[in-house]
């Protein structure tokens, strides 16, 4: 692999060797590789999204039915950004795994990398997560075996996914409330999102903080929505079927991809390109014999790029249509730099058409707030993100996985050993991180109970020392605001806004969590008695060792704001951890068969 391909992000386990001497190489991997012939192209000689999506749901459909060891289908594919486009005479590599698995569903991680055979060239063209369930046999409903994590990516994997299976669980019920209320605000705002010209960085702030932006303007030139209507019956013959007899999956995304792409074209009068396709759940089979409908419209058209709603419904004989899916799908027109073209403008129909304006516009939000709070780099992403219900789910998302990201490192280095607490150090990207582990006699999910409230912390950290409850976000996630002393004379002291975001175990390989990260709220701006200080990523990761004994970990990412703070105690010239520690230890044991730490929900 070239260095572009590494720099690309392309992430791949370092070799293990077993006792036995072979590479270690996990067992339900799946490798497929393909060369693009013109046969998979379309007109600009470039493979047709929808072909890719065949190839990438066949290999992670294999990966899945390796680990079940019974056929399996595809339930659900995550948000899928496309990096890059891929030529004729390229070669496709698509790798699948299975990340984890529950009771009778599992995710599947999906990579997919293209290669130029005659430079040498390799780079990422996408990475997604599906979500399979294994059918019934004869025996009756499969119990999965769990997935056994060997490497830290595998650990690391192994430990996001049950972060992403809970956002894939409120991810329709969270993007259905938003919409409603984003659509009301869009109703009641005059202004035009098209009219304020490119989204530069200041205009992302807001949209950060929920601000709506657009209700549809009338123009001379706009293209009437209609002309953008497009509706094809596809017939399910034995090819289009998979081993169960049932329509492949990939199939019938691929006959999304080109109703909607037919749309997108109808708007440009040019080839678009398909750069993201949310999140979407398969609602029932189909099966041979079955006619499928698919139904494709612009709903909006931005400066640069367009989004696409479509929808596959299925039929047999007289019975009425069954919805089998929908997407939403946003296109670009790149000119000859591959650079994107300005687009026309949209003239949606009335009622249902300026309804789906909208929405897309509140949807166009919170794909930018996903892209800004998760797909950046985790060094790109600004200490503070504004918080509000519309990227909720993502910050607390962001704020998990990172502490999770922690957790799997296995490059910690001992410093110091004091009273059985240990103090680890570790150094990454330029940013200093500390670990502290210790051991108490006390059930795990007590000790949960007392961390979770962070209004408690004050009774053995003397860093905080006030700490109040801004917002109860919901049942796991909790804003607050703590305000620490002054560590030089005559300076101030500092003030906190954090997302404190819990999570109990899934199974016996997880921990107890308490997640928390700096967040930015309007309504408490920075004040004169305060400097206001930052948290990228820290909190606690408690484990259950015995039925009474449990292993705790406070982590912290020390950003400037904090380094002060921590700094004597990593350099040995301070016991001031040591003495922390313990008297969280003292706190938890004596407040062992305490019922005084309230659950979040009751605040």
């Amino acid at each position: 692999m070239t260095s572009e391909g590494k720099d690309a992000g392309i992430m791949l386990d370092p070799q293990l060797i077993q006792e036995t001497g072979e590479v270690y190489r996990n067992p339900t991997e799946v490798q497929m590789s393909q060369i693009v012939l013109p046969c998979h192209a379309n007109h600009c000689g470039e493979l047709s999204v929808g072909q890719l999506l065949k190839w990438m749901d066949s290999t992670a459909c294999l990966s899945a039915e390796r680990h079940a060891g019974c056929s399996c289908v595809t339930a659900s594919v995550d948000d899928i950004h496309f990096e890059h486009t891929i030529g004729v005479g390229q070669v496709v590599s698509i790798i699948a795994k299975v990340n984890r698995a529950f009771t009778s569903s599992m995710e599947v991680g999906i990579l997919v990398t293209c290669e130029d055979l005659y430079s040498n060239r390799q780079w990422k063209v996408c990475r997604a997560f599906a979500t399979f369930v294994s059918r019934r046999t004869e025996a009756g409903k499969v119990q999965l075996k769990q997935v056994i994590s060997y490497t830290q990516m595998e650990q690391m994997e192994y430990s996001l996914a049950a972060e992403r299976r809970r956002m894939r669980l409120i991810h329709a019920e969270i993007i259905t409330d938003l919409l409603s209320s984003s659509t009301a605000q869009l109703g009641k705002d005059t202004r035009s999102f098209r009219t304020h010209g490119p989204l530069t960085s200041e205009r992302l702030q807001p949209f950060l903080l929920g601000i709506p932006s657009g209700e549809c303007q009338e123009y001379d030139d706009a293209v009437p929505s209609e002309k953008t209507r497009v509706e094809s019956v596809e017939l399910v013959l034995p090819p289009h079927a998979n081993h169960q007899v049932s329509t492949f999956g990939g199939q019938i995304m691929a006959w999304m991809e080109n109703v909607a792409t037919i749309a997108a074209s109808r708007l440009c009068n040019a080839h678009p390109t398909l750069r993201t396709i949310d999140m979407f759940h398969f609602r029932g089979p189909s099966h041979i014999g079955d006619r499928l409908v698919l139904k494709a419209i612009v709903n909006n058209a931005f400066k640069h790029s367009m989004e696409v709603g479509v929808c596959a419904e299925a039929y047999q004989g007289g019975e009425p249509l069954r919805h089998i899916n929908s997407a939403f799908m946003t296109f670009e027109v790149l000119d000859s730099d591959r650079k994107p073209r300005t687009l026309p403008h949209l003239r949606p129909e009335p009622v249902d058409g300026r309804r789906r304006y909208k929405e897309a516009i509140a949807r166009k939000k919170i794909r930018l707030d996903r892209k800004y709070i998760i797909s950046c780099k985790q060094t790109q992403v600004p200490l503070s993100v504004p918080w509000d219900p519309s990227n909720q789910m993502y910050l607390s998302y962001n704020n998990v996985s990172a502490l999770k990201l922690m957790d799997t490192r296995n490059n910690w280095v001992l410093t110091s050993e004091k009273n059985k607490v240990r103090l680890y150090t570790l150094e990454e990207n330029h940013m200093l991180c500390v670990k502290v582990e210790m051991y108490v006699s006390v059930p795990a999910g007590q000790v949960f109970h007392l961390l979770s409230d962070l209004r408690r912390r004050k009774e053995w950290d003397r860093h905080y020392e006030e700490c109040e409850v801004i917002n109860q976000a919901d049942e796991d996630d909790t804003l607050y605001r703590v305000v620490t002393p002054c560590v030089s004379k005559g300076g101030k002291g500092k003030d906190f806004i954090l997302l404190a975001s819990r999570r109990k175990p899934c199974d016996s390989r997880d921990p107890y969590l308490i997640a928390l990260r700096s967040v930015t709220l309007p309504n408490h701006p920075p004040t004169e008695d305060f400097s206001r200080g930052e948290v990228l990523c820290a909190g606690f990761t408690i484990w259950e060792e015995s039925s009474s004994v449990t292993k705790f970990t406070y982590y912290n990412q020390a950003t400037p704001g904090v380094l002060p703070y921590i700094s004597t105690d990593v350099a040995g010239l301070s016991s001031s951890f040591y003495s922390m520690f313990s008297a969280c230890s003292q706190f938890l044991e004596a407040n062992r068969d305490s019922l005084g730490a309230l659950p979040p929900s009751s605040f």
